[in-house]
């Protein structure tokens, strides 16, 4: 039998009025412009298949298997990850490192009419490194990675919704 103490009790019913009062909602599925989707992109490219897993499971959306099957195309033209040196500590040591994580993409129709022009989106974050954590820097290092292309297939799912397709 669990015991909830009184205080316990309000606090948790005062945090849940809180949050239910401040206009916080989970974001709905994703409304976008065409019914079809084909997109253009290396065979190896981890960012679009999270990408298309996102149209599919977030929206209305069909993938499509081939361009012409498609409303619109999008090219993912490129996909980088990038380290920079940001400080050096005794020694000439790294201390801090700068990784970014780069994707270039442009939607065209199938008449090759462009909807978003050749655009691109940058992430960065910063983080500390210690030659005595090597391993589990590189693990860090991996998972920062992995949050930015998430983060970057969410701002390109944003964007495909506020694309205008023109007649």
């Amino acid at each position: 039998m669990v015991i909830i103490h009184h205080s316990s009790f309000i606090i948790l019913l005062t945090a849940t009025l809180l949050l239910s009062a401040c206009g916080f909602q989970l974001r709905g599925s994703a409304t976008l412009p065409f019914s079809t989707l084909y997109v253009q992109a290396a065979p190896t490219s981890q960012f679009a298949t999270q990408l298309r897993r996102a149209v599919r499971t977030g929206s209305g959306t069909r993938i499509a298997d081939r361009p012409e099957q498609a409303e619109v195309i999008l090219q993912i033209m490129s996909e980088l990850q990038e380290k920079q040196i940001l400080s050096l500590g005794g020694g000439g040591r790294v201390s801090e490192y700068q990784l970014r994580y780069r994707v270039s993409f442009r939607l065209t129709d199938s008449k090759n009419r462009e909807h978003i022009p050749a655009t691109e989106i940058v992430l960065r974050r910063d983080y500390s490194y210690s030659d005595d954590q090597a391993l589990a820097r590189e693990f860090d290092e991996a998972q920062l990675y992995r949050d930015m292309r998430s983060d970057a297939v969410s701002q390109l799912v944003r964007r495909l919704q506020a694309a205008k397709l023109q007649s």
